[in-house]
């Protein structure tokens, strides 16, 4: 089905190889660019899903008694109240790991992220076997990355989908805290 973008020319949902053998089902304009913008921090408000390799992973990165929670028997990492006016949640509370410069500890110290903040600003889906990616509903208002750049995700959807989510039962990202 084509969907209009913003300058009202019509695209149409598109089968993109994200790693070799592995495709996903692009439900988004071709012509999106992305790129982190300095002190935004919106994705860092979100509870973040930790699949089973991350919440492994995490262990080598911190303490899990302090950074993680469960919730409805899934792990996520802890929020935690911030002293930040912005890109916090209505409770005040961002990521556990979020630091006060706006830079995400495991990223900046440990080079490292769990999947699911790979995937943001996108939204990942299983419909009928396939994953499909979209942008998130949300992000169009708050992401302040989208369509500042020339770096199109369709292109880079290597570095958003991680190889992991293809190995898991339920990789959906819309699951939250």
């Amino acid at each position: 089905m084509s969907q209009p973008n913003d300058s009202g020319a019509t695209w149409e949902p598109r089968r993109v190889e994200v790693h070799p053998g592995k495709e996903a089902v692009a439900d988004f304009d071709p012509s999106l660019t992305f790129e982190c913008v300095d002190e935004c921090t919106w994705c860092c408000q979100h509870g973040v899903l930790l699949y089973e390799p991350d919440f492994l992973e995490l262990a080598n990165c911190a303490s899990l008694s302090e950074a993680t929670t469960q919730v409805r028997g899934e792990d996520f990492i802890r929020k935690e109240e911030k002293d930040r006016e912005e890109h916090v949640d209505d409770e005040g509370e961002a990521c556990f790991f979020l630091r006060d410069d706006g830079l995400c500890s495991l990223h900046a110290e440990e080079d490292w992220k769990p999947a699911r903040c790979s995937v943001f600003p996108l939204s990942v889906s299983v419909e009928n076997g396939d994953i499909h990616v979209s942008v998130r509903e949300t992000a169009h208002e708050h992401c302040e990355g989208l369509n500042v750049s020339e770096r199109r995700v369709i292109d880079h959807l290597d570095a958003f989908l991680p190889a992991v989510l293809w190995e898991l039962d339920d990789p959906e990202t819309r699951r939250t805290l």
